[in-house]
């Protein structure tokens, strides 16, 4: 899936229905992006493996599966050992995630970050939520659900963009805070796809404002099955990051207090 033609909004552009146009191209492109997602350089042999290593072992927790798309993490954590719970925004992509888990899932709904989620508190063990939160119109809204959600010593691991290569791509003031769009070319044709660019303190006061504790800051390093696919892939992920990941930690009940 390869990006071309870029603009920039300004932040003054975060009004009613930004939301929906962020997730809406996700239902036409769905099948596409699957394909492309299932064994490419950045989705498969780059964010997923230093998300899963960041999570480590899973057996016997409830993991969920935060804006799960095609369901590709829902079936790595199942095959783990973990019990599933899983969302996503598009509608079309939870029939493909539904598909994917073959009826193991323990539930799959339709939400979306940065809103209310369908959930009681502390009902996960772990929280997973890979290339998304980025499309979350508040960011510090959603690191709030996944703080209320989460029971207490339990993890939530977020990978993104990294917001110093977009600066790259992009330009303009780092510090800014902007809906950023740009051009994904699919096997189904071009899509417009909706994303905000934000600093990384940005992004880490977010997550510190829910009340987690920043555990691990991780910029990963290219697996090296990627070597011999895409080289040129690899070679500039070993110089410069792509994505960021962070692992955020509730902190445990002290006692006789919540």
């Amino acid at each position: 899936m390869r990006l071309r033609g870029v603009t920039s909004i300004g932040a003054l552009a975060n009004v009613a229905g930004v939301t929906e146009q962020l997730w809406s191209p996700y239902d036409e492109m769905a099948a596409a992006f699957k394909r492309h997602a299932e064994n490419s350089a950045y989705n498969a042999h780059y964010d997923r493996p230093a998300v899963l290593d960041t999570l480590g072992p899973v057996a016997g927790m409830h993991v969920l599966d935060a804006a799960c798309g095609p369901g590709l993490y829902t079936t790595e954590l199942l095959a783990r050992g973990a019990q599933v719970t899983a969302f996503d925004a598009s509608a079309t992509m939870l029939e493909l995630a539904k598909a994917n888990a073959d009826g193991k899932l323990a539930r799959i709904d339709r939400a979306v970050l940065g809103e209310p989620l369908p959930y009681p508190e502390d009902a996960f063990d772990a929280i997973v939520c890979a290339l998304a939160i980025h499309y979350a119109e508040d960011r510090a809204a959603a690191f709030a659900e996944f703080f209320r959600v989460l029971r207490p010593g339990g993890a939530a691991v977020v990978s993104s963009q990294h917001p110093f290569t977009d600066w790259l791509r992009k330009g303009g003031s780092y510090f800014d805070v902007k809906l950023e769009t740009d051009v994904w070319e699919t096997t189904d044709g071009p899509y417009d796809v909706q994303f905000w660019r934000e600093p990384l303190s940005s992004l880490c006061a977010a997550a510190l404002s829910a009340g987690f504790l920043i555990e691990q800051l991780v910029e990963p390093l290219p697996a090296e099955s990627m070597r011999d696919q895409w080289p040129a892939d690899y070679e500039k992920l070993m110089t410069r990051p792509g994505f960021v990941i962070l692992r955020l930690l509730k902190p445990p009940e002290r006692a006789g207090l919540r």
